[in-house]
């Protein structure tokens, strides 16, 4: 009996089937429908939470009009241990591109720039009160501020993870 195997990201397997781990699908040759199986893959929106990119190293993932900021892998090992966190208040206007926050750790400080414009409606006071969250889940527990979007189409501009890939890879940071 001929079979069909099919593997799919963690990301589609949660918005098409709602499973939290990569899955593979098995299905007879009997009983599987290729146009079938690819419509419903090809129509399925892509996940809210993709994770787009700065070329400062700050990542944003977006739900809706919210979108959730922190600092990438790489931003948070050339940090070093993270010991302070000033995140931007709750109502306060944010731009893209400017400074709203700092973080300093054992080795430097830098400034924390938002990716997107809009305005703050909350920030991890979990981050404020236990900066070494950053380097231990910089993106889960470790994330910064959430903002209401004043221009989504800004995060088109930013850098999906493969650019933000292949940026690391050729320009010196």
């Amino acid at each position: 009996m001929a079979r069909f195997v099919a593997q799919i990201s963690r990301c589609a397997a949660r918005s098409v089937l709602s499973f939290p781990h990569e899955a593979t699908f098995v299905a007879s040759a009997k009983s599987f429908k290729p146009a079938n199986f690819i419509r419903h893959i090809a129509t399925t929106h892509r996940c809210n939470a993709e994770r787009r990119y700065t070329d400062k190293h700050e990542w944003v993932t977006v739900d809706g009009k919210i979108g959730t900021v922190g600092i990438s892998n790489y931003a948070q090992d050339a940090l070093g241990d993270v010991v302070y966190a000033q995140l931007p208040d709750v109502g306060s206007l944010v731009k893209k591109d400017e400074e709203c926050g700092a973080l300093e750790s054992v080795k430097a400080a830098s400034e924390v720039m938002s990716p997107c414009s809009g305005k703050v409606t909350e920030k991890n006071e979990a981050v404020e009160s236990k900066p070494a969250l950053i380097n231990s889940s910089c993106y889960d527990e470790g994330w910064l501020f959430k903002i209401e979007l004043s221009d989504p189409a800004e995060v088109n501009t930013l850098m999906d993870e493969n650019a933000y890939n292949e940026f690391l890879k050729t320009d010196p940071h």
